[in-house]
């Protein structure tokens, strides 16, 4: 049978514009680095984003090296496009990145022109689209001139492969290159997509969050749940099956100390006095104020998905509420 969209997939999603430009992305993104690529059951996948489509996710973010092997996310998400999305391409944001390692050789990583454009070529090919909504600079690359990176990008969507272009894991000063760079091409950057949660608030400590709302550029938060450390999961004990317990390299036992634990009970007790999971309280956290544009979820399974979105239903924090969070959060 073939999957028709919920016919009321707007009504609970907020939409937020993309810095000073024309753009709104969902509060909640779906993010595919993990639980897409070949290594995972398929149809858990395509049903995953089934379910972030009718709950009025339409951003999807990926990598040109998500998944494994490299690449495998990109195909995986082209293959349910083409299933069930196709016809609504025009209701999707799809966003994909270059600047970690994807081919051998001295071509397939950082930020050079020959990079950048020969891996957006590879996406739109794996993801079977012509062009892609955001593409993004991954990491800053110190070895290649921002001129030239930065040429790169407003390039491709002078060539219609990209409609927007941003940067991911640049730091205030380097943002600010960056962001000046593209306006001089007459590209301006779209959003910045930097690591933010309760448990790192590097952007607000470095200057990066004010810049961008200065500079009219949006953001979108990736790890806003402290890749699972912000939810029930790791409350008792490390579970098998969780990213500390599989032995993934980002996410290693000894990270999950006492004192974030304690953190997080603490922190969990009090989204329970708000009606919340401890997942929910803290995206809410990151979206508070309106200085970032959207937060950036991975998930496992649709359950995830369902109650990251609920987390909508409550975005307001008292007074009381957001200084006891930072009295939890202080170092001991």
């Amino acid at each position: 049978m073939n999957y028709q969209p919920s016919s009321t997939r707007y009504d609970g999603m907020k939409y937020n514009r993309v810095g000073k430009s024309g753009l709104k992305l969902p509060a909640i993104s779906l993010g595919m680095w993990h639980n897409f690529g070949d290594g995972f059951v398929f149809n858990n996948s395509r049903e995953m984003v089934r379910c972030a489509f009718d709950l009025g996710i339409t951003h999807f973010d990926l990598a040109n090296n998500y998944g494994w092997p490299g690449g495998s996310s990109e195909e995986n998400l082209g293959r349910i496009i083409k299933l069930d999305l196709a016809s609504h391409r025009d209701e999707l944001v799809i966003s994909t990145k270059a600047g970690w390692d994807m081919w051998p050789g001295p071509y397939g990583d950082e930020g050079s022109k020959k990079y950048l454009v020969a891996s957006l070529d590879q996406s739109l090919k794996r993801l079977g689209l012509d062009y892609v909504d955001i593409y993004y600079h991954h990491r800053p690359d110190p070895n290649t001139p921002i001129e030239e990176t930065m040429g790169a990008l407003d390039l491709l969507v002078r060539q219609g492969k990209a409609l927007y272009v941003g940067i991911s894991s640049y730091d205030a000063r380097e943002s600010k290159a960056a962001i000046d760079a593209l306006n001089k091409l007459g590209t301006p950057c779209l959003i910045h997509q930097p690591a933010y949660s309760m448990l790192d608030r590097t952007p607000e400590e470095d200057g990066l969050l004010d810049l961008l709302v200065d500079e009219g550029v949006g953001s979108i938060a990736f790890f806003p749940l402290a890749q699972g450390l912000l939810t029930n999961k790791y409350l008792k004990e490390i579970p098998a099956d969780s990213r500390a317990g599989s032995g993934n390299r980002f996410l290693r036992p000894e990270q999950i100390t006492d004192e974030i634990i304690n953190k997080t009970r603490q922190l969990s007790e009090l989204a329970a006095s708000r009606e919340q999971s401890l997942a929910q309280m803290a995206l809410a956290w990151v979206l508070r104020g309106n200085r970032v544009t959207s937060a950036l979820v991975g998930a496992s399974r649709v359950s995830q998905i369902e109650e990251n979105v609920a987390a909508l239903n409550r975005l307001e924090f008292t007074a009381n509420e957001l200084k006891l969070i930072d009295e939890i959060l202080q170092p001991i």
